[in-house]
């Protein structure tokens, strides 16, 4: 019986815990960041963003952005809250990244794509 009421106890305790899980806010409800000027020349950003591109991007992108397995970038036909979608959500076979790097790496990494040292 001590077992039996041992594991009811533990079921009731865990399906507690599963729904406080299921009852966070997901990933999709983070607040898209608004790119200035300012944040997108914060060289902390750069950066940032510079460590995100030669130790991730730079793999599929080319070291200066072609030639890559992955698309050529185009820095100056994109808006910089575009870069942030592709980079957090992905596109066709880029994968997303919000669950590798947390919001202030993907924003430097905008940062620096459409910055001004970024040369592709």
């Amino acid at each position: 019986m001590l077992c039996v009421s041992t594991l009811l106890a533990f079921g009731i305790a865990s399906t507690s815990v599963w729904s406080e899980e299921a009852a966070a806010p997901a990933a999709n409800d983070e607040p898209v960041p608004v790119f200035t000027t300012a944040m997108i020349k914060d060289p902390a950003n750069v950066e940032a963003g510079k460590q995100v591109w030669d130790g991730q991007c730079r793999h599929c992108h080319g070291n200066s952005a072609y030639p890559g397995k992955a698309p050529k970038l185009k820095p100056s036909s994109y808006q910089a809250e575009f870069v942030y979608d592709r980079v957090t959500n992905g596109f066709r076979k880029m994968p997303a990244w919000k669950a590798v790097f947390n919001q202030q790496q993907r924003i430097g990494v905008t940062a620096f794509i459409m910055g001004d040292e970024f040369m592709p």
